[in-house]
């Protein structure tokens, strides 16, 4: 299986730069996953598609202001620095531009002193260790310094930070937001639970990979980067009473689906738990967890592609993506949605 089999060709007017002005009012795709039949919606119209006894699960990990400029106090250059990982005692696995610059020993400023970096390793693609030195919450300095980690493919600058947040973000640890859930409104979601729809939430950390592009010929070569998830206790029983029941688990996003199916493979049913998954889903996968998924449109010959063709079928995605572009759909992270089903 070819990653090319994945390509498709993009209206490169159609990538969304901003996310709308009222979240819900999105366009929604309703797939058929077994005859590839099409409806055209709008997002507040899913819960017309959602039926009492189903479980919704979302992803309420939180985006960290991640992306900081400074200055290299030896030198006066500029200076762009990624927090990827917060591998304790302050120290944090980063992402750097230019890294070349970057040293065992640099010291990196932000904010006239506010925060300090201080480089204690050196690791390849890019990637340095920084011990940071502040005073204080560095996660209010974050929110004073720091700016949203905007996919490569967003130019625009993001006006109000909370925008790439969902409503029900919570857990403070990703890199990139769960987009799928960035169409969803407290309003919208009450609406749903008052039709007797289970809401429930697991966290996935959101990794840096998930934009890097797939560097193989072959599916099978490609490696997947490991993600920290977690389920609680509730969710768990809640799902599992709906799995027996047969009421449907619909998964909300990429990531919902990759953390619900690592834990259905890992035990055979839902259970209170945490870990790392570097999951990879393809066409020939057997899902296990899922009965539905609300994901947005992706990238061509990505991961996430491969996993919604695995869920349906490549033909009806491409086919389905083919369509939203007659249609103007937009596409990316603060684009419109589809829900396979």
């Amino acid at each position: 299986m070819k990653v090319s089999d994945f390509d498709y060709p993009l209206d490169e007017s159609l990538i969304a730069q901003t996310p709308l002005t009222k979240r819900d009012e999105s366009k929604l795709m309703i797939l058929n996953r077994k005859t590839g039949a099409i409806k055209h919606q709008k997002f507040y119209e899913i819960i017309d598609y959602l039926n009492q006894g189903d479980a919704l699960v979302l992803n309420d990990t939180k985006v960290i202001p991640a992306r900081l400029i400074g200055i290299k106090e030896e030198t006066k250059a500029g200076i762009e620095i990624l927090l990827l990982n917060d591998i304790g005692d302050d120290t944090w696995s980063c992402l750097v531009k230019p890294a070349k610059r970057i040293k065992v020993g640099s010291m990196v400023s932000f904010g006239d002193g506010l925060l300090k970096a201080r480089c204690v390793k050196e690791e390849a693609d890019g990637i340095r260790q920084f011990k940071l030195i502040y005073q204080g919450i560095l996660m209010e300095i974050l929110d004073k310094l720091g700016n949203m980690p905007l996919p490569p493919y967003i130019h625009e600058k993001l006006e109000n930070k909370d925008r790439y947040q969902t409503v029900y973000a919570k857990n403070i640890g990703s890199a990139a937001a769960p987009t799928a859930g960035l169409h969803f409104t407290k309003e919208l979601l009450q609406k749903i639970h008052d039709k007797g729809i289970e809401i429930l939430f697991i966290t996935l950390h959101v990794g840096l990979g998930t934009f890097r592009p797939v560097m193989v010929d072959d599916v099978k070569d490609h490696e997947m980067h490991s993600e920290y998830y977690s389920m609680n206790k509730d969710t768990a029983l809640k799902l599992n009473e709906i799995k027996k029941n047969g009421g449907r688990i619909i998964a909300v996003g990429t990531t919902s689906t990759r953390t619900l199916e690592t834990i259905m493979t890992k035990y055979g049913e839902f259970k209170e738990c945490y870990g790392n998954t570097n999951i990879f889903i393809y066409p020939g996968y057997k899902f296990k967890a899922i009965d539905g998924l609300i994901t947005n449109f992706h990238l061509p010959k990505s991961t996430l592609v491969m996993l919604v063709s695995a869920f349906s079928k490549k033909e009806y995605i491409i086919n389905a993506y083919m369509i939203a572009q007659k249609e103007k759909y937009r596409f990316f992270s603060f684009g419109d949605a589809m829900f396979i089903v």
